[in-house]
C-alpha cells in the first residue's frame, strides 16, 4: 500500500489504498517512516497518493483501536522534516486528519483546485499530534490555525492557498510533472549549498 520510485536523486512516495480514500493503518505509517528515514541521501522526496484522494487520515477501525494516540505520526513527520532534500508533497485530493502531519512537515505543498483540508481530531476526542499544530501555525499563523483545529472548518484549495497553507494549486493531470520540475535545480544543484539554504530556512 506504499509504493516507493526512485528516479535518479528524486524518490517518489504513493499512498496506494485508494479504495479507503488512503486511509492509514498503523503498518502502513511505520513503512512511511521507514522510508523516510532511509531517504537521507534523496536530493528530493515527493510524497504523493493514488486515486482523488490524498488521505482521509487514520484508518478509523484502528484510530479506535489506539491508533490515534500512537506516536508513529510523531515519527513520520519527524522523520520527514528531518530530511536533508527538497520535500514536497503532491496532494491529488482532500487532506484530512492525522495525514495532515506528513504534509506540514513538507517544504512544499501543492494541490488540486479540488483539494479540500481539515482536522477534525477536536470532534473525535483526540488531541492532534504534538507537532503540528505549530508547524500549521509557522504557515499560517495561530488563529487560522485555531479555525481549523477548534472551528473544525473545511479549508478549500484556493482559501488554503491565500492562507499559505499549500504553495500552488496545479491542474490535476500536471501534478507531478510540475512537483519534479520543482525538484530540478535542487537536484543540480551542490549539495552543500542546496542543504545550507533548508537549514537557513528552518529558523
Amino acid at each position: 500500500m506504499i509504493e516507493t520510485n526512485r528516479k535518479g536523486d528524486v524518490l517518489t512516495v504513493t499512498i496506494n489504498r485508494p479504495d479507503k480514500a488512503n486511509s492509514l493503518t498503523h503498518a502502513m505509517l511505520s513503512e512511511l517512516a521507514d522510508v523516510m528515514e532511509t531517504a537521507q541521501d534523496a536530493r528530493a522526496v515527493i510524497l504523493t497518493g493514488q486515486g482523488k484522494v490524498f488521505s482521509a487520515g487514520a484508518d478509523l477501525d484502528e484510530a479506535r483501536a489506539g491508533l490515534a494516540k500512537s506516536d508513529v505520526w510523531e515519527r513520520l513527520s519527524g522523520a520527514i522534516a528531518g530530511l536533508p532534500g527538497l520535500t514536497i508533497a503532491v496532494l491529488n485530493g482532500t487532506l484530512a486528519g492525522g495525514a495532515m502531519g506528513m504534509a506540514l512537515a513538507c517544504d512544499l505543498r501543492i494541490a488540486v483546485p479540488g483539494a479540500k483540508f481539515f482536522y477534525p481530531v477536536m470532534k473525535l476526542g483526540f488531541l492532534p499530534q504534538p507537532s503540528d499544530p505549530a508547524r500549521m501555525a509557522a504557515l499560517i499563523g495561530p488563529s487560522r490555525t485555531k479555525l481549523i483545529l477548534m472551528g473544525g472548518q473545511k479549508i478549500e484549495a484556493q482559501e488554503a492557498l491565500t492562507f499559505g497553507l499549500i504553495d500552488r494549486i496545479v491542474a490535476p493531470e500536471d501534478l507531478l510533472q510540475h512537483a519534479n520540475d520543482l525538484t530540478a535545480d535542487t537536484v543540480a544543484a551542490d549539495p552543500a549549498i542546496a542543504q545550507g539554504i533548508k537549514e537557513m530556512c528552518r529558523s
